[in-house]
C-alpha cells in the first residue's frame, strides 16, 4: 500500500510507482469540478515520477555491411522505445483512480481517494456507507431558483422575527424525524425494545444507497442574516444539503438560501489531514497514503460493510448520541 523506503531516499521511479497502490486525502476547492481535481493529481504524478530515475530505452542489436564481406555488429538505441518518440515513460493511462463520493462544483472539502490496488479499499468504503460531516451555510431573506447563491434571486422577504432558537427547534424536529425513519425503514416500532437493542450496535445504516438519513444537525452559528449548520448525515447529495437551508426557510416563514457546503469529515477521516491543492505531489501523497494506512489498520472494521456500524460503542440509544460521539465513529 505504500512504499517500504522513503520518499527522499528512492530515485528509481519504478520503485515509486509500485509504492502507489492505497488511498489518500486531498482537499477539493470550492467551483472545481471532480473530474479537474483528478485530472490535476495523475497529470502532477506523471510529471514527478518522469522527473526521477526512468529505465533506459531498449537496445537492439543491428548487423551491416555486405554480405560477402566482414559485417559489422552494433548494439543501438531502439526509436521505437525512446521517449522523445513514444512520449514519457508514465502517463496518465497508467493510473487509475476512485473516490468514496464525488463533490460536485459547489461544494468543498475532503476527498478520499484510491489509487491503483486502493480502489478495492474505495469500494469498501462505499459499502459502509460512511458517515460524513457536513458545514453548510445559509442566507436569510432571500431564495434562489437553484437553491444556491450564484443562481437567480427569485424572492426577498424579512427576518427580523426569526431567533437562534427558532432554528435549533427546526433542527431537532428534522432530526427526530430522521431517525424515526431509519427505524421505520428497518421495520421496528421506536419505542420498542428491538429498537433500543438496534439503536445500542451503533448509527443504523440505511440498506438503500438513494435514501439520504440525517444523524445530527444543529445550528453552530447564527448571526443574521448569516447562519450555519452542522449536518452529519450519508447517502447525501448537493442538492439535498441545499434543499435543508430552503426548506427550514420556508418553515421560518421567511426565505433562505445555501450560501456555502463544506464537507470537514468523510468517516475516520477528517480535513485537517487532508492535502491542499499545492501538495498534490508524489511526495505528499505517499505520505499522506501512510498516515491513511495507519487510520485503516487501526480501524478495520470500518471495511466490513457487513457490521451495521463502524464501531460498536457502548452506547444508550442513537438518539443520545452527540456529534462528539459520531466523530469517533
Amino acid at each position: 500500500m505504500s512504499a517500504n523506503v522513503p520518499y527522499k531516499y528512492v530515485t528509481n521511479a519504478r520503485q515509486v510507482y509500485k509504492a502507489l497502490n492505497g488511498i489518500f486525502i486531498v482537499y477539493k476547492p470550492v467551483e472545481i469540478w471532480f473530474h479537474h481535481v483528478r485530472q490535476t493529481i495523475i497529470n502532477n504524478l506523471c510529471e514527478d515520477l518522469n522527473n526521477m530515475h526512468v529505465r533506459p530505452p531498449k537496445k537492439y542489436v543491428t548487423i551491416d555491411g555486405e554480405t560477402n564481406k566482414n559485417m559489422k555488429v552494433s548494439v543501438q538505441t531502439s526509436l521505437a522505445d525512446y521517449p522523445l518518440v513514444v512520449g514519457p515513460r508514465y502517463q496518465p493511462n497508467d493510473f487509475k483512480l476512485a473516490v468514496t463520493k464525488i463533490l460536485y462544483s459547489d461544494v468543498s472539502g475532503v476527498i478520499v481517494c484510491g489509487i491503483n490496488k486502493g480502489i478495492p479499499i474505495i469500494h469498501k468504503l462505499r459499502e459502509s456507507k460512511s458517515i460524513r460531516f457536513y458545514k453548510v451555510k445559509g442566507l436569510l431573506g432571500q431564495a434562489t431558483d437553484n437553491y444556491f447563491h450564484n443562481g437567480k434571486i427569485v424572492e426577498k422577504s424579512t427576518y427580523a422575527h426569526v431567533r437562534r432558537g427558532h432554528i435549533d427547534k427546526l433542527c431537532s424536529s428534522m432530526q427526530s424525524s430522521h431517525q424515526r425513519k431509519m427505524f421505520e425503514h428497518c421495520g421496528v416500532d421506536i419505542q420498542s425494545q428491538a429498537a433500543y437493542e438496534l439503536a445500542v450496535q451503533g448509527p443504523i445504516r440505511p440498506t438503500n444507497s438513494n435514501i439520504p438519513i440525517i444523524y445530527t444537525i444543529k445550528c453552530i452559528h447564527f448571526s443574521p442574516p448569516e447562519f450555519t449548520l452542522e449536518i452529519v448525515c450519508t447517502n447525501e447529495y448537493d442538492n439535498y444539503l441545499k434543499a435543508i437551508i430552503h426548506d427550514l426557510g420556508m418553515q421560518l416563514r421567511t426565505t433562505a438560501t445555501c450560501m456555502q457546503i463544506l464537507c470537514i469529515q468523510d468517516g475516520l477521516f477528517h480535513i485537517k489531514h487532508a492535502l491542499l491543492q499545492k501538495y498534490w505531489t508524489l511526495e505528499e501523497i505517499i505520505r499522506n497514503m501512510e498516515m491513511c494506512k495507519h487510520v485503516i489498520d487501526q480501524n478495520e472494521n470500518i471495511l466490513d460493510p457487513k457490521s451495521p456500524a463502524l464501531v460498536k460503542p457502548k452506547y444508550a440509544p442513537i438518539e443520545m448520541l452527540t456529534t462528539e460521539q459520531l466523530c469517533k465513529i
